[in-house]
């Protein structure tokens, strides 16, 4: 038997009432079938509705043929009467997003002559992919043209066209459908042949703001979020942007000349650690003017400074340097460097012996030991 699909007669429809024909027992849970139901099953990229059957919760919905199977986690008894009740700001949400991709859609196939190729709403943002190149610079115009249709709030029609009205109908869609089709229609902006639910006015999209557009098999793929999330993510942008104004004592809308001249000024500094720690690497290498084998422990030293450090060591030691830099209990990062030596026999030796890892070329070898200084120390003896 069809069940009766209420979410299209009104999308805004969030509580209703209806006959338990089935209940069914699975490894999931029990498969509820009504007469009539407000719940959408998943797809078309719009995820599936969940909330209560009295006081069943609705896990998930799906169709099955023409019948919406509605998972639960207990059963109800059929021939009941019940009364459901959809989770309905995670549904008006989804609207908000559906009809914000129609609009930005509709505008991209009219400039680009491009197809929707795939279509997914998350939780934060929705992602669209094109087959067609568009310009990243290009988002902050299409962005504005679709705010435009938000702020006209326009009528979403949403309709079957008869088999004599549809060849007539100028809709989206990558292949011609066979009758019956449902046409969801942007006046202006879009008309597209879609199975999902729709806010009846664009006015309730409230905004939409297009975050990337990035190359994907040829195509373009965008990002983007409309009302309810992308209020959400303004307002993280804006306290995020304050708290920096803050750091920066600048207002949030120069957040970014603050930060472009404060890497200016990192970047500067930075290289004149890096100057001045070749220049102390140097000073330490001196101390150890030929005598031979070393082995030297610096605190705070990464990979990079600490391959520096015993190359500087073995140029002057006259044979091998061996650096270490860490802590017990922690673990330490090791160089070994010798001009002159095949190092790799030693460098296993020594990481099988202080539980660590490495490799390198011959005269270079560089890892971590999971060992104390003393053990380190009772090894090189």
């Amino acid at each position: 038997m069809a069940t009766k699909k209420l979410y299209y007669e009104d999308s805004h429809l969030t509580s209703f009432e209806a006959q338990v024909l089935s209940c069914t027992q699975t490894q999931k849970g029990f498969e509820i079938l009504l007469d009539a139901t407000a719940f959408y099953p998943e797809g078309g990229g719009q995820a599936a509705d969940t909330g209560t059957l009295g006081d069943a919760s609705v896990l998930e919905t799906r169709e099955r043929g023409e019948e919406i199977i509605h998972l639960c986690d207990r059963p109800l008894e059929p021939g009941s009467r019940v009364t459901g009740q959809i989770d309905w700001e995670a549904r008006f949400i989804r609207m908000q997003q559906h009809s914000g991709e129609h609009i930005v859609s509709g505008i991209l196939h009219r400039r680009y002559g491009c197809s929707n190729t795939g279509f997914h709403m998350g939780k934060d943002r929705t992602v669209i992919d094109f087959d067609a190149v568009i310009p990243a610079q290009v988002l902050p115009e299409i962005e504005a043209e679709a705010n435009r249709a938000v702020w006209q709030n326009l009528a979403v029609k949403c309709w079957y066209p008869t088999p004599e009205e549809l060849p007539q109908v100028p809709y989206r869609s990558k292949k011609a459908l066979p009758w019956p089709v449902r046409i969801v229609e942007i006046p202006g902006f879009d008309c597209c042949a879609c199975c999902g639910t729709h806010v009846k006015s664009t006015g309730e999209i409230g905004i939409i703001k297009l975050f990337t557009a990035v190359p994907f098999r040829g195509g373009t793929r965008i990002e983007m979020a409309c009302g309810i999330p992308a209020l959400a993510y303004l307002n993280r942008v804006l306290e995020q942007s304050i708290r920096a104004g803050h750091v920066f004592s600048v207002p949030a809308e120069g957040i970014g000349e603050a930060a472009e001249a404060f890497g200016e000024q990192l970047a500067a500094q930075k290289y004149r650690v890096v100057e001045l720690q070749r220049q102390l690497f140097a000073a330490v290498a001196k101390e150890y003017e030929g005598t031979g084998n070393v082995l030297r422990f610096e605190p705070n030293l990464d990979s990079t400074a600490l391959r520096e450090l015993a190359d500087a060591v073995a140029q002057r030691c006259g044979g091998r340097a061996a650096l270490f830099s860490g802590q017990d209990g922690q673990g330490y990062g090791y160089c070994l460097v010798s001009p002159g030596e095949d190092l790799r026999q030693f460098g296993k030796e020594m990481t099988a012996a202080l539980h660590g890892r490495g490799g390198g070329k011959p005269n270079f070898q560089q890892g971590r030991v999971n060992a104390t200084r003393q053990e380190i120390e009772a090894f090189f003896k």
